[in-house]
């Protein structure tokens, strides 16, 4: 029997979409919704973040920026939620994890009205019910009682952050050394989480995270909301962008090929195939 979606949100309107892209054969309810089907080739890593009309990611010290910077959007959720039932991990920086306390990053804490269609494409995937959620933290300074740990988790850290954590982690989170000292090599932990049969990683931030990935080229596709708010920024108080510990440009440049773009009001969905980190010929003056 198909699952019924009790929602009020309107289908995503497709402005653009390239063709013979994967496709996971989604169930309908979320076609319907995206606007279309949706699937990757395996293994890949992609990431999902939004931005403010002025490009601020984040708000320091703000729990849950996101959410500001989403304005509160619906669709926004949907597609968050869309995403994490597609993946078989996760992956967010201790900096995510402190900044987002209550968190748990699962489709159905996403967008609830959706869970059952989730469940069901991950079924159809011959996925557990929910993504393993990785934390990567150098110095194992997390908080151990976080909501987000209480499901299978893993928490990519060094030597001096395993001993640190101790045995103090919930029974359902694992601890994965990959490193001696705090300073990690994000590409170890794309190879633990491979080994452990992670194919589909999902980045989630922050922004240092997805610099590091993309410092070593092992983001495959960016998946951007285009929030119509506008965040501001105060010199006293710096806001990351998209990118925080990792430049480019002149000397280095990475592109991206557009996918596909949606709307949902004047909310824009992108999606990004990127390029390899590349060098810049010299500029003239």
């Amino acid at each position: 029997m198909a699952v019924a979606l009790r929602s009020a949100l309107r289908p995503l309107e497709v402005l653009h979409e390239e063709s013979g892209l994967a496709d996971f054969g989604i169930p309908d309810g979320l076609a319907t919704l995206y606007g279309g089907p949706l699937g990757f080739t395996e293994p890949r890593i992609f990431a999902n973040f939004v931005s403010s009309l002025d490009g601020v990611v984040a708000i320091p010290g703000q729990l849950q920026s996101s959410h500001l910077i989403a304005g509160a959007s619906e669709a926004d959720r949907f597609v968050m939620g869309l995403l994490r039932a597609c993946a078989d991990a996760v992956l967010v920086g201790a900096g995510t994890l402190r900044a987002s306390p209550r968190s748990r990053w699962t489709a159905e804490a996403a967008y609830p009205p959706a869970v059952e269609l989730y469940a069901e494409l991950r079924r159809q995937r011959g996925r557990p019910p929910e993504p393993t959620l990785a934390v990567l933290s150098g110095s194992g300074s997390i908080a151990r009682d976080h909501p987000g740990l209480s499901a299978r988790s893993l928490v990519l850290t060094s030597d001096f952050g395993a001993a640190r954590l101790g045995r103090s982690l919930p029974r359902s989170a694992t601890i994965v050394p990959i490193g001696c000292t705090p300073a990690l090599e994000v590409a170890q932990a794309v190879k633990a989480l491979r080994a452990g049969g992670h194919e589909l990683i999902l980045c989630e931030g922050g922004p240092t995270v997805l610099g590091s990935l993309l410092e070593s080229t092992l983001v495959d596709e960016l998946f951007l909301t285009m929030s119509p708010v506008l965040a501001g920024r105060v010199s006293q108080r710096p806001r990351p962008g998209l990118l925080q510990d990792a430049e480019f440009l002149p000397t280095r440049s990475i592109a991206g090929q557009l996918l596909s773009l949606r709307r949902s009001q004047s909310h824009l969905f992108a999606r990004y195939a990127l390029g390899r980190l590349r060098p810049v010929g010299r500029a003239f003056s």
